[in-house]
């Protein structure tokens, strides 16, 4: 099980949250964006093996959304951090 770092409560496990996608997409504008544009935003993601970013929603807790880095091939959690905040810099260790 995840221990996940949420940033308004600490760690706690991972049952307590809800995984709520790719973080930090670019949204179109809605009064000028065409359909490719929408099908983009909601179909297609970097699905990417190794470091990303994340949104999270601790839903039995504070029940805010924040982001979080994640190693997608090792699950191992890096930092937590609040939506708008800077993203942080991924780890730079081997192995993780």
């Amino acid at each position: 099980m995840l221990l996940i770092p949420c940033p308004y409560c600490g760690d706690r496990p991972e049952t307590e949250f809800s995984f709520g996608g790719e973080a930090h997409l670019k949204r179109p504008d809605p009064g000028s964006a065409d359909d490719a544009a929408w099908a983009e935003l909601l179909f297609l993601r970097e699905n990417t093996k190794g470091w990303t970013r994340e949104r999270w929603r601790h839903g039995a807790g504070c029940g805010r959304w924040f982001n979080l880095t994640r190693n997608t091939a090792t699950n191992i959690v890096g930092d937590a951090y609040a939506m708008g905040a800077p993203m942080p810099d991924f780890p730079k260790a081997s192995g993780s």
